[in-house]
């Protein structure tokens, strides 16, 4: 009896879940890549916003691949906030703004005054757009590459649409190891999804490590007031505050010029950190489709590693697993590969092989993201 409802509860799930897949697929090939108008002249200030925990490692290539833009410099500042940092992050910043006047310095640590805070990205923030001078905000991060034509590709994108906020692609760097390939598979469906949901208008997504949107949007619906107590959310929580003010003026930058690349996490650990980190705000979203995505997807992978966990005990549910695992790849491959085309790496048999490692991931994540606490950037996190 218990066998049969698990089959059929199986089966209840796979079909929606293969239809989103589907109409995900459908809005991403519809996607048309961006192009910039022939009559395109520079006319958008930015003001580039970075926050930065002990990123020695990082930050003067971050700040180098910005500076060498293809865009006027007069028309860009870059404003890092340094968070607490122990080790050289802000000595190099301060070495590299001596040779460019549009580079600013703040320390949260002396605006803070010692005050104790769960959510230290989003005060960075906030406190960087009060005294910025543009009048669209780009937020990225301290380990991010930008290609030479990816401002000028944002204000072209301002200028051809009347979009308030704007989502840009990221992809992490492929490093040769299991861990990086897992990771840039998982993230780039992230991405996929992302181009192709918020295209369409269906939900918003969006990675604070590339977005846009206009300051004085920012004030309208009061910055991060009533999310400013997570810890992350800087980014799709603050999109979710304004598609529900301005719902037809959320664009997303479908562009290759557009791409910002991070590097992945080097440990495991680090890794389900990161993904728990993101799960954490998944309760606090008011767009109603992208809370149902999560929990469709989230209690499809609960009932596969159950089905898993259970084939010990009863070995024939191994076969039935196995079927259902070809056909969810089956249906998501489709999707899946022009995604990995866009983003200009493939990796189909991993993709297919590493199944059960991503599934595993996907309810350890959500459940820790909803009910435990993690490690970011040497803090603990509520």
């Amino acid at each position: 009896m218990w066998l049969n409802i698990l089959l059929v509860t199986t089966i209840l799930l796979f079909i929606p879940y293969a239809i989103i897949i589907l109409l995900y697929r459908k809005w991403f090939l519809q996607l048309k890549p961006f192009t910039i108008a022939n009559n395109y002249s520079p006319s958008t200030k930015f003001s580039i916003i970075i926050p930065a925990r002990n990123e020695e490692e990082n930050i003067e290539k971050c700040l180098q691949s910005i500076i060498q833009q293809n865009y006027p410099s007069a028309l860009f500042e870059v404003i890092v906030i340094d968070d607490h940092s122990t080790d050289n992050t802000s000595f190099i910043v301060e070495d590299i703004k001596k040779k460019y006047t549009n580079i600013k310095l703040l320390k949260l640590s002396d605006l803070l005054n010692g005050k104790q805070l769960n959510a230290y990205k989003k005060k960075a923030i906030e406190i960087a757009i009060e005294i910025s001078s543009g009048e669209w905000i780009i937020t990225t991060d301290a380990d991010c590459i930008m290609l030479q034509d990816w401002l000028k590709n944002y204000d072209a994108f301002i200028q051809q649409n009347n979009a308030v906020f704007i989502a840009a692609p990221v992809a992490f760097t492929y490093t040769k190891t299991i861990l990086s390939i897992f990771q840039y598979l998982d993230f780039l469906t992230l991405q996929g999804i992302t181009a192709a949901a918020v295209s369409a208008g269906f939900h918003s997504m969006c990675n604070g490590a590339n977005l846009a949107y206009k300051k004085t949007v920012f004030f309208e619906v009061n910055g991060f007031a009533g999310i400013d107590n997570i810890a992350s959310g800087d980014d799709m929580l603050l999109m979710n505050k304004i598609k529900k003010k301005y719902p037809t003026q959320i664009g997303f930058l479908f562009s290759k010029d557009a791409i910002v690349s991070t590097a992945p996490m080097p440990t495991w650990g680090s890794f389900i950190n990161q993904r728990i980190r993101w799960a954490s705000k998944a309760d606090r979203y008011k767009d109603k489709n992208i809370l149902g995505v999560l929990l469709l997807v989230y209690f499809f992978n609960l009932l596969l590693l159950v089905i898993l966990c259970l084939s010990l005990i009863k070995p024939v549910l191994i076969i039935y697993w196995l079927i259902v695992i070809a056909v969810k790849a089956l249906v998501e491959l489709p999707f899946i590969i022009p995604v990995e085309a866009f983003f200009g790496e493939t990796f189909v048999v991993s993709f297919i092989l590493l199944q059960p490692f991503h599934i595993a991931y996907t309810v350890i994540a959500g459940w820790l993201g909803k009910f435990g606490t993690y490690q970011w950037k040497n803090r603990k996190v509520k």
